[in-house]
């Protein structure tokens, strides 16, 4: 009884906090940015609110230690702190993220803006060292199936995810008919896939100038038959005018 108490209470803390760092971000980015448009400032606040970050916030300040929790999220905690060697700043989703390590995050801030009378301001200043880093237009990242499928649509190229989770635990990425990425994780099905549109990222514009180059070939060769065509109405134009001038003389 007692433990589910606590988990409610903390999950009521977590659901401020979620509101409360995203607006607290929301504030900060359009006060440093007033100029820009609302699309970057939607993914600006998303980059320094979403899973991953938040659970690098715990990981850095060591606020996991003091949650009550059972051995397999030690587990996951040094798996987790294992594989962001790799990315210093963020995996940009090619990580599995232990959630909880986040919700220990929005509890905080939450517990802080309830207990300052709500007040952003204050929020923002005990908890500002706990947000750090902060992810700016410098070093802003785009989600890879989000960067794939806009360099598609640009180029006016189809793609397309075969799902391959079930007997594989994996995902393929397709271009223009091309296998261009594969990605697998033996877990979540989301960084399996967001693992594929990484992969593919690097090929896409290979695939991409192929298509060009055969499209370009394409229509050379089709101007090189309507010129043959063009000679050969104008040659037999010549003969046959040219007979028709004897004709006419005889």
């Amino acid at each position: 009884m007692i433990q589910t108490a606590r988990a409610s209470i903390t999950r009521g803390w977590s659901m401020w906090g979620t509101a409360v760092i995203g607006l607290l971000f929301a504030n900060k980015h359009f006060r440093l940015y007033p100029d820009l448009n609302t699309g970057t400032l939607t993914r600006l606040r998303a980059n320094n609110v979403d899973t991953e970050k938040l659970a690098r916030a715990s990981i850095r300040h060591g606020l996991y230690r003091y949650l009550r929790h059972q051995k397999p999220l030690d587990e996951q905690v040094l798996l987790f702190e294992e594989c962001i060697r790799k990315y210093p700043l963020h995996s940009n989703g090619q990580i599995d993220v232990p959630k909880t390590l986040a919700d220990i995050v929005e509890s905080s801030v939450g517990a802080v803006f309830v207990d300052s009378d709500s007040s952003l301001e204050a929020a923002w200043r005990v908890c500002q060292n706990l947000l750090e880093p902060m992810v700016g237009l410098e070093n802003l990242m785009i989600h890879p199936t989000s960067e794939l499928m806009e360099i598609c649509q640009k180029h006016g190229v189809k793609m397309r995810f075969e799902d391959l989770w079930e007997e594989t635990r994996c995902f393929d990425v397709f271009v223009h008919g091309e296998l261009a990425g594969t990605g697998c994780h033996p877990k979540k099905k989301e960084v399996a896939r967001c693992r594929a549109a990484n992969n593919a990222l690097p090929n896409v514009y290979r695939i991409i100038a192929d298509k060009k180059a055969a499209d370009a070939a394409g229509q050379n060769t089709d101007g090189e038959l309507i010129h043959k065509e063009d000679a050969g109405v104008a040659i037999g134009l010549l003969l046959f005018g040219g007979l028709d001038v004897v004709i006419n003389d005889w």
